[in-house]
Protein backbone atom coordinates (compact mmCIF):
# COMPACT_ATOMS: atom_id res chain seq x y z
CA UNK A 1 0.00 0.00 0.00
CA UNK A 2 1.22 3.35 -1.06
CA UNK A 3 2.46 5.63 2.05
CA UNK A 4 0.13 8.44 2.80
CA UNK A 5 1.71 11.72 3.34
CA UNK A 6 -0.36 13.16 6.20
CA UNK A 7 3.20 14.51 8.20
CA UNK A 8 4.36 15.94 4.78
CA UNK A 9 1.07 17.89 3.69
CA UNK A 10 0.74 19.42 7.57
CA UNK A 11 4.54 20.77 7.24
CA UNK A 12 3.50 22.67 4.16
CA UNK A 13 0.44 24.16 6.11
CA UNK A 14 2.91 25.30 8.98
CA UNK A 15 5.51 26.39 6.52
CA UNK A 16 3.41 28.58 4.49
CA UNK A 17 1.41 29.97 7.31
CA UNK A 18 5.49 30.71 8.84
CA UNK A 19 6.03 32.71 5.92
CA UNK A 20 2.77 35.00 5.82
CA UNK A 21 3.11 35.53 9.41
CA UNK A 22 6.70 37.22 8.77
CA UNK A 23 5.65 39.46 6.14
CA UNK A 24 2.51 40.66 8.71
CA UNK A 25 5.06 41.61 11.06
CA UNK A 26 6.60 43.22 9.13
CA UNK A 27 4.25 44.92 7.72
CA UNK A 28 2.82 46.25 11.36
CA UNK A 29 6.46 47.33 12.39
CA UNK A 30 6.69 49.19 9.58
CA UNK A 31 2.96 51.11 10.76
CA UNK A 32 4.57 51.07 14.35
CA UNK A 33 1.80 48.71 15.68
CA UNK A 34 1.99 46.08 18.12
CA UNK A 35 -0.07 43.08 18.04
CA UNK A 36 -0.84 41.11 20.79
CA UNK A 37 -2.43 37.24 20.68
CA UNK A 38 -4.27 36.63 23.55
CA UNK A 39 -5.01 32.80 24.26
CA UNK A 40 -7.05 30.91 26.73
CA UNK A 41 -9.89 27.95 27.13
CA UNK A 42 -13.71 28.94 27.10
CA UNK A 43 -14.47 30.75 30.45
CA UNK A 44 -10.99 31.47 31.96
CA UNK A 45 -11.84 35.18 31.83
CA UNK A 46 -10.42 36.19 28.00
CA UNK A 47 -12.81 39.42 27.80
CA UNK A 48 -12.71 40.19 31.61
CA UNK A 49 -8.97 40.52 31.48
CA UNK A 50 -8.52 42.32 28.25
CA UNK A 51 -11.50 44.59 29.48
CA UNK A 52 -9.11 45.76 32.91
CA UNK A 53 -5.85 45.93 30.90
CA UNK A 54 -7.63 48.00 27.97
CA UNK A 55 -8.75 50.53 30.12
CA UNK A 56 -5.49 51.31 31.97
CA UNK A 57 -3.43 51.23 28.39
CA UNK A 58 -5.87 53.10 26.61
CA UNK A 59 -4.78 56.21 28.62
CA UNK A 60 -1.51 56.16 26.70
CA UNK A 61 -2.15 54.13 23.55
CA UNK A 62 -4.60 54.09 20.41
CA UNK A 63 -6.01 50.74 20.79
CA UNK A 64 -8.37 48.39 18.91
CA UNK A 65 -9.74 44.78 20.05
CA UNK A 66 -9.85 41.95 17.23
CA UNK A 67 -12.74 39.48 18.66
CA UNK A 68 -12.20 35.67 17.07
CA UNK A 69 -14.88 33.43 17.93
CA UNK A 70 -16.93 30.49 15.54
CA UNK A 71 -19.83 32.52 16.04
CA UNK A 72 -21.30 34.89 18.00
CA UNK A 73 -21.09 38.76 18.94
CA UNK A 74 -21.15 38.68 22.79
CA UNK A 75 -17.53 39.67 23.52
CA UNK A 76 -17.00 42.51 21.23
CA UNK A 77 -20.30 43.68 22.37
CA UNK A 78 -18.60 43.38 25.68
CA UNK A 79 -15.19 45.00 24.85
CA UNK A 80 -17.04 48.27 22.78
CA UNK A 81 -19.59 48.53 26.31
CA UNK A 82 -16.80 48.47 29.14
CA UNK A 83 -14.21 49.99 27.28
CA UNK A 84 -15.25 52.08 24.81
CA UNK A 85 -12.19 51.07 22.19
CA UNK A 86 -12.90 49.72 18.28
CA UNK A 87 -13.47 46.38 18.59
CA UNK A 88 -14.72 44.10 15.59
CA UNK A 89 -15.54 40.61 14.91
CA UNK A 90 -14.46 37.85 13.24
CA UNK A 91 -16.15 34.35 12.29
CA UNK A 92 -13.75 31.99 11.69
CA UNK A 93 -16.24 29.80 9.72
CA UNK A 94 -16.13 26.64 11.97
CA UNK A 95 -12.14 26.81 12.96
CA UNK A 96 -10.81 26.59 16.46
CA UNK A 97 -7.66 29.12 15.44
CA UNK A 98 -6.46 32.02 13.20
CA UNK A 99 -4.02 31.87 11.16
CA UNK A 100 -1.93 34.69 9.48
CA UNK A 101 -3.77 35.20 6.72
CA UNK A 102 -7.23 35.33 8.44
CA UNK A 103 -5.89 38.27 11.19
CA UNK A 104 -4.51 40.09 7.95
CA UNK A 105 -8.46 40.20 6.83
CA UNK A 106 -9.80 40.56 10.01
CA UNK A 107 -6.30 44.14 10.14
CA UNK A 108 -8.15 45.16 7.68
CA UNK A 109 -11.66 45.55 8.85
CA UNK A 110 -10.17 48.17 11.53
CA UNK A 111 -11.45 51.84 10.85
CA UNK A 112 -7.75 53.23 11.47
CA UNK A 113 -4.37 52.11 10.30
CA UNK A 114 -2.57 53.98 12.74
CA UNK A 115 -3.48 51.87 16.23
CA UNK A 116 -0.56 51.44 19.06
CA UNK A 117 -1.67 48.14 20.17
CA UNK A 118 -4.02 45.89 18.75
CA UNK A 119 -5.60 42.97 21.08
CA UNK A 120 -6.49 39.88 19.00
CA UNK A 121 -8.74 37.32 21.47
CA UNK A 122 -8.01 34.30 19.83
CA UNK A 123 -10.37 31.48 19.77
CA UNK A 124 -11.14 29.50 22.97
CA UNK A 125 -8.91 26.79 23.27
CA UNK A 126 -5.71 25.35 24.14
CA UNK A 127 -4.06 23.14 21.05
CA UNK A 128 -5.44 24.87 17.76
CA UNK A 129 -4.36 28.71 18.59
CA UNK A 130 -1.05 27.57 19.93
CA UNK A 131 -0.13 25.86 16.66
CA UNK A 132 -0.41 28.63 14.10
CA UNK A 133 1.25 31.71 14.07
CA UNK A 134 -0.89 34.87 13.80
CA UNK A 135 1.97 37.40 12.91
CA UNK A 136 1.79 38.96 16.54
CA UNK A 137 4.68 40.68 18.18
CA UNK A 138 3.68 38.79 21.23
CA UNK A 139 1.70 35.96 22.80
CA UNK A 140 -0.07 35.68 25.67
CA UNK A 141 -2.32 32.98 28.03
CA UNK A 142 -4.27 33.22 30.12
CA UNK A 143 -4.89 30.22 32.89
CA UNK A 144 -7.71 30.04 35.11
CA UNK A 145 -7.28 28.51 38.72
CA UNK A 146 -10.55 26.39 38.03
CA UNK A 147 -8.80 24.54 35.18
CA UNK A 148 -6.41 23.07 37.06
CA UNK A 149 -2.21 24.05 37.81
CA UNK A 150 -1.57 20.64 35.31
CA UNK A 151 -2.59 22.49 32.37
CA UNK A 152 1.02 22.96 31.25
CA UNK A 153 1.59 19.28 31.03
CA UNK A 154 -1.73 18.32 29.03
CA UNK A 155 -1.07 21.46 26.64
CA UNK A 156 3.00 21.94 26.43
CA UNK A 157 2.84 23.89 23.26
CA UNK A 158 0.68 26.47 24.42
CA UNK A 159 2.91 27.40 27.17
CA UNK A 160 5.71 26.93 24.74
CA UNK A 161 4.78 29.75 22.41
CA UNK A 162 3.69 32.13 24.94
CA UNK A 163 5.62 35.39 26.33
CA UNK A 164 3.53 36.04 29.51
CA UNK A 165 1.16 33.26 31.09
CA UNK A 166 -1.64 35.05 33.02
CA UNK A 167 -3.06 32.89 36.01
CA UNK A 168 -6.52 34.33 36.54
CA UNK A 169 -9.13 33.90 39.12
CA UNK A 170 -6.79 33.46 42.24
CA UNK A 171 -8.93 35.11 44.37
CA UNK A 172 -11.06 31.76 44.70
CA UNK A 173 -8.19 29.67 44.86
CA UNK A 174 -9.01 28.76 48.18
CA UNK A 175 -11.71 26.50 46.52
CA UNK A 176 -9.95 24.44 44.19
CA UNK A 177 -7.20 21.96 44.48
CA UNK A 178 -4.71 24.45 42.50
CA UNK A 179 -0.87 25.29 43.74
CA UNK A 180 0.37 28.19 42.23
CA UNK A 181 4.04 26.98 43.06
CA UNK A 182 3.15 24.12 41.06
CA UNK A 183 1.63 25.51 37.79
CA UNK A 184 4.64 27.71 37.86
CA UNK A 185 7.24 24.52 38.36
CA UNK A 186 4.87 23.21 35.19
CA UNK A 187 5.31 26.45 33.33
CA UNK A 188 8.66 26.89 33.75
CA UNK A 189 8.95 22.93 32.84
CA UNK A 190 7.88 24.21 29.09
CA UNK A 191 8.98 27.42 28.75
CA UNK A 192 11.71 28.89 30.98
CA UNK A 193 11.47 32.84 29.37
CA UNK A 194 7.78 32.46 30.25
CA UNK A 195 6.52 35.68 32.40
CA UNK A 196 4.04 34.47 34.97
CA UNK A 197 1.46 36.96 36.76
CA UNK A 198 -1.31 35.98 39.37
CA UNK A 199 -4.42 37.74 38.62
CA UNK A 200 -8.14 38.50 39.76
CA UNK A 201 -9.16 40.56 36.60
CA UNK A 202 -12.76 40.48 38.46
CA UNK A 203 -11.25 42.49 41.09
CA UNK A 204 -8.43 43.97 39.21
CA UNK A 205 -5.80 42.73 41.54
CA UNK A 206 -2.44 42.23 38.89
CA UNK A 207 -3.59 43.99 36.03
CA UNK A 208 -1.17 46.73 36.53
CA UNK A 209 1.81 44.66 36.63
CA UNK A 210 0.18 42.89 33.37
CA UNK A 211 0.01 46.41 31.78
CA UNK A 212 3.73 47.08 33.25
CA UNK A 213 4.64 43.76 30.86
CA UNK A 214 2.80 45.28 27.82
CA UNK A 215 4.42 48.63 27.67
CA UNK A 216 7.77 47.19 28.35
CA UNK A 217 7.24 44.41 25.60
CA UNK A 218 5.98 47.43 23.15
CA UNK A 219 8.79 49.40 24.38
CA UNK A 220 11.48 46.66 23.35
CA UNK A 221 9.84 46.23 20.04
CA UNK A 222 9.63 49.75 19.26
CA UNK A 223 13.74 50.00 19.56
Amino acid sequence: MEKIRVIEIKESVFKENEVHADALRDELRKKKTFLLNVMASPGAGKTTTLTAVINELKKKYKIAVMEADIDGLVDTQKIIENTGVEAIQIHTGGMCHLDATMTKEGLKGLKDDDYDIVFLENVGNLVCPAEFDTGSSMNMNILSVPEGDDKPLKYPLMFQVCDLVVINKVDVIDYFNFSLDKVKENIKMRNEKATIIPISALKKDGIEEVCRFIENKVSEWRN
